[in-house]
């Protein structure tokens, strides 16, 4: 006989005062024990030890025997506290850990020695950086200007090359020297992505390392996303909420992981066509999304393109819009930040290619 069990008998027998609350920690025990005394409740939901019920014999006292038994149900315990995230320990430039509302984005795009590519690709970047700074205080409008380097990390091809993936990847000393340049002016830097017909998100997986960094965000062109049998620059590619929702939600457990300041995640939309069913993108903890509207033309097409684009946008995803130095100007004067600032709603993230 289990020793619990023998204890109830000898109490019953009046060996020793059977109190409430000792009766209590002998059913307990007694229930808790296998019958061999191993302390081991037998394995596999069978009858009532699959509710979490057991039988206890109850005895008469004087003579301990049992006359009937009784059926006892644990009370559940209640669900643990969740555990909160981690605050962050490190900040974003200029302090904090959340970007908006108090600040605005503005910054240059580019790939180094390409100046058809943008802005940041030309010249010195303390020179860039210096003009990036000026212009985003041309747009601070009650905020605090926010600098940004957005280099084409990963950039497409129209040939296959040798994986057949349209595209290739910046040299790791390149991004270096971007994020060095971007800390010397209080700016963070976005890690551009343009697939060809690589998914998304294995190249956000590549750029991991930098992305564990806290001042490094990603900016996605999925224009440039194509499939199997397509080739970038012959069609307009394209991605979807859904897509998008899970490279935001991987960025989501980079920030959790390294206990990291908000991340900005930009996705570039030149038409609604290029990501379809956007309410599939949803909100994540520590990720700040951004769409840029990035339509070119004149100041009535922007406007138009804009208008389109941010009607379908889902409200927890920041507002951005994009102007091309170029191709805007072949068609109409460009846009003035007084000009820029007048949209409805007003743009969070004012990009320069």
């Amino acid at each position: 006989m289990p020793p619990a069990h023998g204890l109830l008998v000898r109490a019953a027998l009046g060996a020793f005062p059977l109190t409430p609350a000792v009766a209590l920690a002998l059913i307990l025990t007694a229930c808790s024990t296998a019958p061999d005394g191993s302390g081991q409740q037998p394995s596999g939901p069978t009858g009532a030890a699959s509710r979490g019920e057991f039988s206890v014999p109850v005895l008469t006292v004087g003579t301990g025997q049992p006359t009937a038994t009784a059926t006892l149900t644990p009370t559940a315990l209640p669900p643990p506290t969740p555990t909160p995230p981690p605050t962050p320990t490190l900040t974003l430039p200029g302090g904090g850990t959340t970007v908006f509302p108090d600040r605005r984005l503005v910054g240059f795009s580019g790939y180094p020695g390409a100046p058809a590519l943008g802005r940041l690709g030309v010249g010195n970047l303390d020179e860039r950086g210096a003009d990036i700074t000026a212009l985003a205080g041309e747009y601070a409008a009650g905020r605090r200007p926010l600098p940004v380097f957005e280099l084409i990390a990963t950039v497409v091809h129209s040939r296959p090359g040798a994986d057949g993936l349209y595209r290739t990847r910046i040299d790791e000393g390149v991004v270096r020297r971007h994020l060095e340049a971007a800390r010397r002016h209080g700016a963070i830097l976005l890690l551009n992505i343009q697939p060809g017909r690589a998914a998304f998100l294995d190249e956000v997986k590549h750029w991991e390392p930098w992305l564990r960094e806290p001042d490094v965000g990603l900016a996605l062109d999925p224009e440039w996303a194509v499939t199997a049998g397509q080739v970038p620059g012959k069609v307009f590619g394209r991605t979807t909420g859904a897509e998008l929702d899970a490279i935001a939600a991987y960025v989501a457990g980079i920030v959790a992981a390294n206990r990291l300041p908000e991340k900005v995640m930009v996705y570039h939309q030149l038409s609604r066509s290029i990501v379809r069913e956007p309410s599939g993108l949803q909100p994540h903890p520590g990720v700040t999304l951004v769409v840029s509207v990035d339509g070119i033309g004149s100041r009535a097409q922007k406007a138009a393109t804009w208008r389109s684009i941010v009607a379908e946008t889902p409200d927890h995803v920041h507002k951005g819009f994009k102007l091309f130095y170029d191709e805007d100007a072949q068609i109409g004067p460009l846009m003035t930040p007084a000009e820029v600032l007048a949209l409805t709603p007003q743009p969070e993230y004012v990009l320069y290619e």
